[in-house]
């Protein structure tokens, strides 16, 4: 009888270590990732506009280039476009900025304006595929200032137009408080096959 009482009074004294009185702050490890980004969001330690910004360069190509002297979009810069607008669409609360630029081959004025031109193609192109026009800017353009390659001759890498990541929907920012995991994991949600779909196609495939 005492054994069995030493062995429950050890049993109790060892579940009691392994939990912490109530009211206690928990530690990390009872939270996943999600949570950690949230909190470190909402406190300031991180930034939505930061980590999207990253996530799409990462994800999708951001960059189209052009022949010269040309702001039309070949079969290259409409499929990164589709890329492009295919990402953007699963977020609507977020804005972007189309960069233009240019070679240094003409003048700056010129070339200002030409790399305006093709940030508005591209503008005008991701809303011809359903990207809400206020959600997308094409306002600056660097002209020839910002070349990825430096020479003063003709290079089609300094021909482009880049897309960034640049804000958030006023009107909708609110939907990000304490949400961006929901928000990031919202394409493979709405990507799911619904249970009656995927049984009908094993029907057919049986039959």
């Amino acid at each position: 009888m005492l054994k069995h009482a030493a062995i429950f009074g050890l049993a109790l004294i060892t579940g009691a270590c392994a939990y912490q009185e109530a009211g206690a702050p928990l530690g990390s490890q009872y939270f996943g990732a999600a949570n950690e980004n949230n909190t470190a969001v909402l406190s300031g330690d991180r930034s939505y506009r930061i980590q999207l910004a990253t996530r799409f360069a990462n994800e999708v190509p951001t960059t189209i280039n052009f022949d010269f002297d040309s702001a039309r979009l070949d079969g290259n810069a409409r499929q990164v476009l589709d890329a492009q607008a295919d990402w953007i669409r699963q977020f609507p609360e977020v804005r972007f900025r189309v960069y233009g630029h240019t070679d240094a081959v003409g003048s700056q004025s010129y070339n200002k304006r030409l790399g305006l031109r093709r940030a508005r193609a591209a503008v005008n192109y991701l809303v011809a595929r359903g990207i809400a026009r206020n959600r997308l800017e094409a306002v600056a353009s660097f002209g020839e200032t910002q070349p990825l390659v430096l020479t003063d001759q003709r290079e089609r890498r300094n021909r482009r137009t880049v897309t960034e990541v640049s804000g958030f929907v006023a009107a909708r920012v609110n939907e990000l408080d304490g949400k961006y995991a929901a928000i990031i994991y919202r394409d493979y949600v709405e990507s799911a096959v619904a249970p009656t779909s995927l049984s009908a196609k094993t029907e057919l495939s049986e039959n």
